[in-house]
């Protein structure tokens, strides 16, 4: 086990109790009843391991683990869309949500309902006063070296997770910012509907930067708490950008007027390039491996993975300790890369942190230091059965 890192007793688990899908991906129709603490799916590729999380990452706001268009998520010949129930129990005592396009037209709508306990909920966000979701798959192992936006929709999933209005922030901005550019393409010389349009950018421009530099702080703060010398390395992580530079050195309503004489002033340039070239829409995630004191992006791949995976565990603590509640884990074919010290203590971790986490790997092999102490699934084409 490993050594708590401090005097704090474990915050409360969060966990799914069952788990209904209907016409989801691969899976026709599925009930499966969980236990707390890990739960493990194995199986070949391909058959359905990673459709079972992404189903649990429809439990907090978005598009879910994949990203996926809700048309594609439904089973391929299902008349209506999909539909999926869980039924959580917490701190809170029991909640059941429920969330999918079945019975909407293909296409009519682009979002999904939600149902929480019985009722209408009016945005995705409302799941976060429930439950936290973190994840980890094979296809962020890249993150690191991807593109910049990849790493700041990732840093801002992690600021979602403590800060629930961090997403309505997100979507007014790119709504705003749409409608900026659209002016610029069109070549309109509007100056009082583009001072209207910029006004509410640096309003919530600058609100997102602030909240993402929060983040940075906490961070940060929790990293200065755990061992040095712990089985995955420490990530430092800064933001770089024109607004990000001011957060922080100045008042907020300063820097909002700066961010708006900005935009008025980029106007030609902006017209020129047909887009909005300032802002946090163009904020770069700066990552350090601390240990080697080396850029992550130029850390050999198994150190890298191994830096994203202490970012998200140290993540998952931060969000435990700041809503009272541990998030559910879901970590997509975690094992494959670590050898089985480097599992073992991830597996320890996972415990002192009194999560649900959701593991997947084509062998069962992969998690035997936690055979017994945790449920045990075995995933194959679209059937699911606990092993004998």
């Amino acid at each position: 086990m490993v050594e708590q890192t401090s005097g704090r007793q474990p915050v409360a688990q969060v966990h799914v109790t069952r788990l209904s899908l209907t016409d989801f991906r691969n899976y026709h129709a599925l009930a499966l009843d969980l236990a707390p603490g890990a739960v493990v799916l194995t199986g070949e590729n391909g058959a359905g391991k990673t459709n079972l999380l992404e189903a649990v990452s429809f439990l907090s706001p978005g598009r879910g683990l994949r990203r996926a268009k809700f048309d594609d998520v439904a089973r391929v010949g299902a008349e209506t869309g999909f539909a999926i129930h869980a039924r959580l129990e917490g701190p809170f005592g029991e909640c059941e949500i429920g969330t999918g396009t079945a019975g909407m037209q293909p296409g009519a709508e682009t979002g999904r309902r939600l149902r929480i306990n019985g009722e209408t909920a009016r945005t995705a966000d409302a799941m976060l006063e429930w439950v936290r979701v973190l994840w980890l798959t094979p296809a962020m192992d890249a993150l690191f070296t991807g593109p910049a936006g990849d790493r700041r929709r990732f840093l801002d999933r992690l600021v979602l997770a403590i800060d629930p209005a961090h997403g309505r922030r997100a979507l007014d901005y790119e709504k705003a910012m749409r409608a900026r550019n659209r002016l610029l393409s069109e070549d309109s010389r509007d100056a009082g509907w583009f001072d209207a349009i910029e006004t509410q950018m640096a309003e919530t421009g600058v609100a997102i930067a602030a909240a993402r530099a929060e983040m940075v702080r906490l961070l940060a703060t929790m990293n200065e708490r755990l061992p040095a010398d712990g089985p995955f390395p420490t990530a430092e992580i800064a933001l770089e950008g024109t607004i990000d530079a001011e957060i922080g050195q100045n008042a907020a309503v300063d820097v909002e007027e700066m961010f708006r004489r900005l935009l008025r002033d980029h106007r030609p340039r902006d017209r020129a390039a047909g887009r909005t070239l300032e802002g946090p829409h163009r904020s770069e995630l700066l990552v350090r491996h601390v240990p080697k004191d080396m850029p992550a992006a130029r850390c050999s791949t198994g150190e890298q993975k191994a830096l994203l995976v202490g970012l998200i565990l140290a993540h998952a603590r931060l969000t435990g300790e700041l809503s009272g509640s541990a998030p559910i884990l879901l970590l997509d074919e975690i094992s494959a890369h670590f050898d089985p010290d480097r599992r073992a203590a991830l597996f320890s971790i996972l415990e002192e942190l009194n999560c649900q986490a959701f593991m997947t790997g084509t062998e069962a092999s992969l998690f035997s230091a936690i055979e017994g102490r945790a449920q045990f699934f075995s995933v194959s084409a679209g059937a699911i059965h606990e092993p004998r």
